[in-house]
């Protein structure tokens, strides 16, 4: 938990400014953002932003290698990749990306020592998935994911989608509790929002996406 809450003051103290600029005219909170970001990639940047460098850690926020027959997105694997405009020069990053995080997290170094075909599939510390490179190729192939800017442009698109799909297009505020039906959207790319928060990806502990958002969100708004 101490680790949990050092992480919450650090990205805060050093996104803060950004967030609260970019969600001016949204309903979307700091601590929502704060929530995604843990929720998605807390396992990553949780090991690296005691000892290394904002700019470092942004750009290791990198992840997620499973495909066929365990991924049903594009690209389900490298050979479906390849054939993509721009597709041998987008594995070339993602290769790189998972060989630089496996310098710094044990379980993606043997993945990348094992199997010279995997690849990076999750980019920046919201997480957006290589099946956007065919309409946002320049994300990728120009590492936009270690820029913390470009990096909430494009979780700020998915999130405006994921609200437009849970409640239309006319929300203009919400509640905690239809935050985290909108992650859950974000997340799983639909959502019900009658339901309850087990919902979305689901975790070998048996917690889901929407329990962990709800969470987060909760610590973080005990931390300033």
């Amino acid at each position: 938990m101490a680790k949990l809450i050092d992480a919450i003051a650090w990205f805060k103290q050093n996104f803060r400014g950004d967030i609260q600029a970019a969600i001016a005219n949204t309903p979307f909170s700091l601590d929502m953002l704060t929530a995604v970001a843990l929720q998605e990639t807390f396992y990553i940047w949780g090991n690296l932003f005691a000892t290394l460098q904002r700019d470092e850690v942004l750009a290791l926020c990198v992840g997620d290698t499973l495909d066929s027959p365990r991924r049903s997105a594009f690209p389900k694997n490298k050979a479906a990749l390849l054939q993509a405009p721009n597709g041998a020069q987008i594995f070339a990053v993602a290769r790189q990306a998972l060989e630089d995080v496996g310098d710094h997290i044990a379980q993606y170094g043997k993945i990348a020592h094992m199997n010279p075909n995997k690849f990076c599939h999750g980019f920046g510390i919201f997480q957006y998935d290589i099946q956007f490179c065919k309409k946002n190729p320049s994300y990728f192939l120009q590492k936009k994911w270690a820029n913390f800017g470009d990096c909430l442009a494009v979780a700020l698109d998915e999130l405006k989608a994921a609200l437009r799909r849970a409640y239309g297009p006319n929300k203009r505020t919400l509640t905690d509790r239809e935050m985290v039906f909108v992650a859950i959207a974000y997340n799983k790319g639909s959502v019900n929002v009658n339901g309850t928060f087990k919902q979305g990806f689901k975790d070998d502990s048996g917690k889901f996406y929407g329990e962990h958002i709800a969470e987060f969100m909760n610590l973080a708004k005990t931390v300033p």
